[in-house]
């Protein structure tokens, strides 16, 4: 029997995202001046206020209050109307020394055996329902969330939009688990004051989401994904009426509070720990990212058509105390014998093929590279790896790729290993 399956997903400008941004661009600027910072910084976010605390182990010197500042005018709150004012709203500042008892448990003799920085668990998964191999509905919200930023900073169409906005998408499924259809589409979005009553307001703002907003993505798409807009979607757009009011004055924000966006959109698995305002010791990041990397290239490599990973460690620990593999069944790999893997033979190929303590994780991934920032808006997963140039303190300039989890760099070693 069909079924649905609901994701969603927030814009920068929505107060936890936010407050993402913020804890990131601080992490980045340390590592840009020192690759080896251990970086904690957490950020809250409210009306014309923005507050940084945390822990931090560096030889960096880092002006954290120009750094809030540009981040949320880049995002678009500089308008007094807003009450969340990047010249104006008031900054506090208050990270310190990291404490030695958790620092002791990172670091050792050799660079090899660092331990991971915390207990816990960490989730990777990937689908073959997408081009970028995330779950299609997560994947349609981010995509409405990015293109309605773009027509806000165009200044084009649209140009009663704020930062602030919030979109699902609701996919139906066949009994295969492939998708049949958008079930119901959710945007959300805050705006300017209207000189036209609010029912006149309401009706241009769902004409230009369906006219303008929603025709932009299904360009974005292939064929068969922009099949699934069929006529009978169900809209809500601003369902609860005028949204004038948003954005930190709206609602505080808080870094990490937008975990399931940040990853799977509820697919899969999570387990509990997030990303923003963290150094890859910290293997909630890190780890997760490996996981990705892991099942992102064991569905390319045709392994199964999805899979979870996860990885299990012990503070202070290298080696991770376990890692599990599952393909829901899809699994296409087979032994010599013809048999299908199980799940346990293939988490044995996986342990053989990837090296999963937190320092082979870091070199690997070159997650001592100032690239974070660009991870703390419309999801840390599915993103299209690349480069970027960064300035360094002696002022020469250095290019580093950027989303290195989501290169398919492991393909043909995972097609060897399986023999396929």
């Amino acid at each position: 029997m069909p079924y649905l399956f609901t994701s969603e997903s927030v814009s920068e400008g929505h107060p936890d995202k936010v407050a993402d941004q913020i804890s990131d661009a601080i992490l980045d600027e340390y590592l840009r001046q020192d690759p080896a910072a251990k970086v904690a910084c957490e950020t809250l976010v409210t009306t014309d206020f923005a507050l940084v605390a945390g822990e931090i182990k560096s030889t960096a010197h880092v002006d954290a209050e120009p750094i809030i500042r540009e981040v949320i005018r880049r995002i678009g709150y500089n308008k007094p109307e807003y009450l969340f004012n990047a010249d104006t709203c008031e900054v506090m500042n208050r990270l310190h020394e990291q404490s030695p008892d958790i620092n002791q448990g990172v670091v050792r003799a050799t660079a090899e055996e660092q331990g991971a920085g915390d207990q816990g668990m960490m989730f990777g998964y990937a689908t073959n329902e997408t081009a970028n191999y995330m779950p299609l509905a997560l994947d349609l919200s981010h995509r409405l969330l990015r293109e309605l930023s773009a027509i806000r900073k165009e200044g084009r169409e649209m140009t009663y939009l704020r930062p602030d906005a919030k979109s699902q998408v609701t996919i139906r499924y066949a009994d295969d688990n492939t998708p049949e259809a958008i079930e119901t589409i959710v945007v959300s979005t805050q705006h300017d004051e209207f000189d036209a009553d609010e029912a006149t307001m309401l009706r241009r703002i769902e004409q230009d989401v369906k006219t303008i907003l929603i025709p932009r993505v299904k360009a974005q798409l292939d064929a068969n994904t922009q099949a699934l807009f069929t006529d009978s979607i169900i809209h809500h757009i601003n369902p609860t009426g005028k949204f004038v009011i948003g954005g930190p004055h709206g609602d505080s924000g808080l870094t990490g509070r937008k975990i399931i966006v940040d990853t799977y959109g509820g697919k899969g698995a999570h387990g509990g720990g997030a990303f923003s305002g963290k150094d890859s010791s910290k293997v909630d990041r890190s780890a997760a990212y490996a996981a990705r990397h892991i099942a992102k290239n064991l569905v390319a490599a045709g392994v199964a058509d999805q899979v979870l990973v996860q990885v299990a460690y012990a503070i202070g620990v290298a080696e991770p105390v376990g890692v599990f593999v599952t393909t829901y069944g899809t699994t296409k790999a087979t032994s010599g014998t013809g048999d299908k893997l199980t799940d346990g033979q293939i988490a044995k190929k996986v342990q053989r093929l990837f090296d999963l303590r937190p320092y082979a994780i870091v070199q690997r991934l070159g997650l001592q590279n100032p690239i974070f920032a660009e991870s703390a808006a419309y999801g840390h997963m599915g993103r299209e790896a690349g480069t970027k140039q960064v300035q360094m303190p002696d002022g020469s300039t250095k290019t580093v790729e950027t989303f290195t989890w989501e290169k398919l760099d492991y393909v043909d070693r995972i097609k060897a290993e399986f023999g396929l």
